[in-house]
């Protein structure tokens, strides 16, 4: 009984793993194709999908780990990378040093959207809840 109880908690495993990571074939030839001309340097990324059903590529450039998104036609959507708060611009220090010192930052990204530009996500710890908000380089808030 044992043996076959362990076999189906293996193929339950496997079958959710198998649904959200996949390799290079499951993923469009469009989304290739425009991961290989925005990034010609890097031959083997991970491929993901999030829960919009956009793929996302998991990658190293010089030891930093980013994150790319296409949607299925593959358009680019958006490239980001973990950075410290040190390597924030000054302006966005600034202002959370005046604007949220009493907050606690979580993680901080910095984002390439094809349709903002650059900016810094910013997570900080409010009253036990995740809240993200995003600073232009000038420290300026972004979304709302």
């Amino acid at each position: 009984m044992k043996p076959i109880l362990f076999l189906l908690i293996l193929v339950l495993f496997y079958s959710n793993y198998s649904c959200k990571s996949f390799g290079q074939d499951a993923t469009p030839e469009a989304v290739k194709q425009t991961f290989k001309s925005k990034y010609p340097n890097e031959n083997d990324p991970d491929w993901h999908t999030d829960k919009n059903g956009n793929y996302e590529s998991h990658f190293k450039i010089d030891g930093i780990s980013y994150r790319a998104d296409f949607d299925a036609s593959g358009q680019w959507i958006e490239t980001e990378s973990n950075i410290k708060k040190k390597e924030l611009p000054e302006q966005i220090q600034k202002r959370i040093k005046s604007d949220f010192k009493e907050y606690k930052i979580t993680e901080i990204e910095q984002v390439d959207h094809y349709r903002k530009g650059r900016f810094y996500d910013v997570e900080f710890k409010v009253n036990g809840k995740k809240k993200d908000i995003e600073f232009d380089k000038n420290g300026q808030i972004i979304n709302d």
